[in-house]
């Protein structure tokens, strides 16, 4: 399994992962024509000097053994620049009257775009036959998520300050979002899978022209849209977990439609940012696993990046040494350079 950008050959591998995301997965729609912009805009980020609020570094996980995509990941250069990027901030009003000596504080939510110019890490997905219990499955997933932070330590002058993820709601067993049919549908004259699908494709003008302006009394809503707000899928769960271990967090900031939190951090506190480092390869056809892959190494190149789990740390020279295998997954030769995290010691 190894990491690597997306290219234009990829396409029927991407809708195929789009068909399999389900409801609720804003940032893959089943739209061939937009996917394939999607790809043509990472295409030019990784090759070309674009400016920050145009770059997309979409990458897909690959199995090298059945020659086909197992999962996606992305990072969005910047967002809300072009497109206003719309959050409810959970806030609170306090209510008093002196007169009768009481005091009222009452949950809000108020329309924002607070995290305009922030990146974010989106379109985490892996296909649910690489996800389980095994030591090869249970890897995959982490090194999805942790390779991004990878590629933001190597190219951080690509990146500004802060990094965000919007995490998928809660829905019920038949794709049902208690939150959006309480709040969001009094709103939008459609269905939530045609507004999921509108922000997904990057039209999202009409949240701030038919949302209200004003803030919306939580007590307002039903208990069970109330018990969404801030809570995630169930598919979601790992994902949100690996960001917490991270250094990600709540602020108060939810989804408009299925009230799912979104996490975020500074990027130069991110663990997986502080900790990883470089390391000079050597190549051993000889050299054994350690045992269970605990190092996440990639390469330096743009356009030529690649990332994988290789068996051995560095030696006290900052030497990492790699088998005939992991060299040629990393695309890398004796004397090159990697940027490398133990994900033991990150966790």
């Amino acid at each position: 399994m190894r990491i690597r950008p997306i290219s234009d050959s990829d396409l029927d591998g991407l809708q195929s992962l789009a068909r399999e995301t389900g409801v609720g997965f804003t940032s893959l729609p089943d739209n061939r024509e937009f996917l394939a912009e999607k790809i043509a805009s990472a295409t030019r980020s990784f090759t070309e000097a674009t400016p920050i609020d145009q770059r997309l570094y979409f990458f897909v996980l690959e199995d090298e053994e059945q020659g086909k995509l197992a999962g996606c990941c992305a990072i969005d250069g910047q967002v809300g620049r072009e497109v206003p990027f719309y959050h409810y901030r959970v806030g609170t009003l306090a209510h008093s009257s002196k007169q009768l000596d009481l005091h009222r504080t009452i949950d809000t939510l108020f329309l924002s775009s607070d995290h305009t110019g922030d990146a974010e890490v989106a379109s985490l997905f892996l296909r649910p036959q690489y996800r389980g219990d095994d030591r090869r499955q249970e890897r995959n997933g982490a090194m999805l998520s942790m390779m991004r932070w990878l590629f933001m330590a190597e190219f951080r002058d690509r990146f500004p300050d802060k990094v965000l993820a919007e995490m998928r709601g809660r829905f019920d067993e038949n794709g049902r979002s208690a939150f959006w049919e309480c709040l969001g549908s009094n709103f939008f004259p459609m269905d939530f899978n045609e507004a999921d699908r509108l922000t997904g494709m990057g039209q999202k003008s009409f949240i701030g022209e038919l949302m209200p302006k004003f803030p919306i009394y939580t007590p307002f809503l039903s208990e069970e849209a109330r018990a969404c707000i801030g809570q995630v899928h169930d598919q979601t769960r790992p994902a949100l977990a690996m960001l917490k271990k991270q250094g990600l967090r709540w602020e108060g900031y939810i989804d408009i439609f299925d009230g799912g939190p979104t996490v975020e951090a500074y990027i130069d506190d991110v663990k997986g940012v502080r900790l990883s480092h470089h390391a000079r390869v050597e190549i051993d056809p000889n050299a054994q696993s350690t045992g269970r892959p605990q190092w996440l190494a990639a390469t330096t190149s743009m356009a030529g990046f690649r990332a994988a789990w290789v068996g051995r740390g560095p030696d006290a020279n900052g030497v990492v040494t790699l088998n005939d295998d992991e060299a040629r997954r990393l695309e890398v030769v004796s004397g090159d350079t990697l940027r490398i995290l133990d994900t033991d010691e990150e966790a």
